[in-house]
């Protein structure tokens, strides 16, 4: 699908639909200086049913890269920016990562315009203190500077941890052998390449993640609920999944056996379970 472009919110968004144009909206958010290419895995899938809307984030992909600072509410009042370009009044939502955590944030900003939200590997606030953030921060700028002098040696550092042992081996072993049909490690790498998030849009990227603090507002939620973990995901522990159920009224918890980075890793069970969520009455 071609990339298109929407001037919102005073940035320009880059963002893809696919799916026809009489089925339900679905808007979906990458996580922290990824790309809306991170959903490929569930793209195909999911515009059987809906009319997909992928998003680069600002600073992110092909949108906008701003020298200026910015915070959570910008974040959240693009997507809204974004809806209104699409004349688009209710929507479902989901996002990886930071993109649970804008979507989180639009679910207590913007409740009438969600028919319902999907939290993949998502926190409901930045753990520790400002310390944590800086250290977080620096090691997103120190692996940015790894792609920078080898992106193939960078890819496989970066996702060691996040996979199954297995299927680490898998991609790295046979990298141009295609996972779930979809996507192979050959790929991934490719999209890292292209990977545009600079050290200012990492920087203003962990400005959003710390000021992403709902713990204690979750129970305002009342959207209709789906929350994704993995079992064995090392970066975000299923504890704050089942912390966020415990919290939202109207939620349900999936969590996915022996799963590390599911959304790719387990692609056809987290795209069954998301159509089943969605398409329930």
């Amino acid at each position: 699908m071609t990339d298109m472009f929407a001037n919102v919110n005073n940035i320009r968004l880059c963002y893809e639909i696919h799916g026809k144009e009489k089925q339900h909206p679905l808007i979906l958010l990458h996580g922290f200086a990824m790309y809306k290419e991170f959903w490929k895995a569930q793209v195909k899938d999911l515009s059987h049913e809906f009319k997909v809307i992928s998003v680069d984030l600002r600073g992110c992909g092909k949108s906008d890269h701003l020298e200026k600072s910015y915070g959570m509410k910008e974040m959240v009042d693009d997507i809204k920016g974004l809806m209104d370009y699409l004349k688009i009044e209710k929507t479902y939502m989901a996002g990886h990562s930071l993109g649970g955590m804008i979507v989180l944030n639009f679910a207590l900003t913007y409740p009438a315009n969600l028919n319902g939200i999907i939290l993949l590997a998502t926190i409901p606030e930045f753990p520790g203190d400002k310390s944590g953030l800086e250290v977080y921060k620096n090691s997103q700028i120190a692996s940015y500077k790894k792609k920078i002098e080898d992106p193939v040696k960078a890819f496989y550092d970066k996702m060691k941890p996040r996979f199954t042992r297995k299927m680490f081996k898998i991609l790295q072993n046979d990298p141009k052998k295609k996972i779930h049909g979809i996507f192979s490690a050959e790929d991934l790498i490719e999209l890292e390449k292209n990977g545009t998030s600079n050290i200012n849009d990492i920087t203003n990227l962990a400005t959003v993640m710390g000021e992403h603090k709902v713990l204690e507002k979750l129970d305002q939620i009342k959207t209709e609920t789906l929350i994704l973990a993995g079992e064995k995901d090392k970066h975000t522990p299923k504890s704050s999944s089942e912390l966020m159920h415990e919290k939202i009224n109207n939620s349900m918890l999936k969590i996915l056996p022996g799963a590390h980075f599911f959304p790719l890793e387990n692609a056809p069970d987290v795209n069954k379970i998301i159509i089943d969520f969605l398409k329930s009455p």
